[in-house]
């Protein structure tokens, strides 16, 4: 009877069970108002998440704990994302945080990792479109506020690190709504002025201060400027939009500038070490010239010039001797073709070599004279033409026929055509 009865263990772990299977439960984003926050000695955060109309217990475990980066309190409100299961020693059901940013921040958050992720998959933070930034600039331009450190922070770096430099302030509103159409105009305006490199940025501040330069009019500003930009917005922890998109991040408006000019302590070291060096090569050029010089003045040749015409002389005399020999060599070679042709059986009889030409010839004009159509006729035969045409069937003879002979031609009346058979 007493099977039937399930515990209050039982029945809590089973459906402790079915929230662990449930995938829905595995993941889960909430919205709301922290109450009854306490932080334990442990690290762990308890606490609840609550709305018009509902609550729900929270807790938070000290190895998610640590990487806050705001201190919650009772009235926060927060996102979390966690998974839902259940308690079993109070059989509560409740969600266990894995991450919690303040709400308000938290989208700001969210618009910014999909803006970035966006960006990024469209190209424009790839190294391939970054701009060198000039070595030696003559002028630089600013996009900041009129007011304030940053200004003054980027001015007076340039300044002493390379007074021949040139700036040009473009006064920009860094915050408040309208500092993202400023913030555009400002950086389109400085195309206009022969700029070598644009340091764009602010100091630093929350995540709303710096909000205008995760914008993305003014990302794509930044990335369609044909002048190298240097983003300097906010602290070295701060990151923004316009630093991916810049051809250069600088982690403080000051190091931006550092970065925009060199030392001209630096360059001038540079100069002297390089004219140094300079002397040095120029020196050893003239040393080594001067060694070689000498060289060839002690040379033999130099000392007895005479010497290397009389090689010269003998290497012609030489070659005049192969030449005589061989021209020699080619005379006695044609005298002996020539004894030798005299010598030989055509030249002594040279009928002989008319004899078998003359024999062909013969041969031919009597085949010419047996082929000659005249010594046909010569034998007692004619030919007859009706008109102009040769008569070779009794169908082609007409009224009057013409007949050669061979020594003549007789002009006949035809009075009648018999036809007979071949053969």
């Amino acid at each position: 009877m007493d099977e039937k009865y399930l515990t209050v263990s039982a029945i809590t772990r089973y459906l402790k069970a079915k929230f662990d299977l449930d995938e829905n439960l595995k993941t889960v984003f909430l919205k709301g108002e922290i109450s009854n926050f306490k932080a334990h000695t442990s690290g762990h955060l308890y606490f609840s998440v609550k709305d018009e109309n509902s609550k729900i217990n929270a807790i938070m475990f000290s190895r998610n704990a640590i990487k806050l980066d705001f201190k919650p309190a009772d009235g926060t409100k927060v996102l979390i994302a966690g998974r839902i299961s259940i308690y079993e020693a109070t059989g509560n059901y409740q969600i266990y945080v894995e991450q919690m940013i303040e709400d308000g921040v938290g989208n700001l958050y969210i618009a910014f990792e999909k803006l970035k992720k966006d960006l990024q998959a469209e190209g424009l933070f790839d190294k391939s479109h970054k701009k060198e930034i000039p070595k030696i600039p003559h002028r630089v331009g600013i996009v900041t506020a009129s007011t304030g450190a940053a200004v003054r922070d980027i001015v007076t770096t340039i300044k002493r690190r390379f007074p021949i430099c040139e700036t040009i302030l473009f006064p920009t509103f860094v915050q408040g709504e309208n500092a993202k159409n400023d913030i555009v105009r400002n950086i389109k305006r400085a195309e206009n002025y022969d700029i070598d490199v644009l340091i764009v940025g602010r100091g630093g501040g929350s995540i709303e201060d710096l909000w205008p330069f995760n914008e993305e009019e003014v990302a794509r500003a930044i990335y369609n400027s044909p002048i190298p930009i240097i983003s300097a917005v906010g602290h070295e922890i701060d990151f923004t939009i316009s630093d991916f998109v810049a051809d250069l991040r600088a982690p403080t408006p000051t190091a931006a500038a550092e970065l925009a000019v060199p030392n001209i302590v630096d360059l001038k070291q540079n100069l002297e070490q390089l004219s140094i060096r300079l002397k040095e090569a120029i020196y050893k050029k003239i040393n080594y010239q001067k060694l070689y010089l000498d060289s060839i003045k002690g040379s033999f040749v130099i000392k007895n010039p005479m010497i290397m015409f009389d090689n010269r002389r003998q290497t012609v005399d030489l070659i005049n001797s192969r030449l005589n020999e061989l021209m020699l060599r080619k005379v006695e070679l044609q005298k002996e073709r020539i004894l030798s042709l005299k010598k030989s059986f055509i030249f002594s009889n040279p009928s002989v070599l008319y004899k078998d030409e003359k024999l062909i010839l013969n041969n031919l004009i009597d085949k010419l004279e047996l082929l000659n159509p005249l010594k046909v006729l010569g034998r007692g035969y004619s030919i007859t033409y009706s008109g102009d045409k040769v008569v070779k069937d009794v169908s082609d003879v007409k009224e009057t026929v013409n007949i050669k002979l061979y020594n003549g031609e007789i002009s006949a009346k035809v009075l009648e055509v018999k036809e007979g058979k071949h053969g």
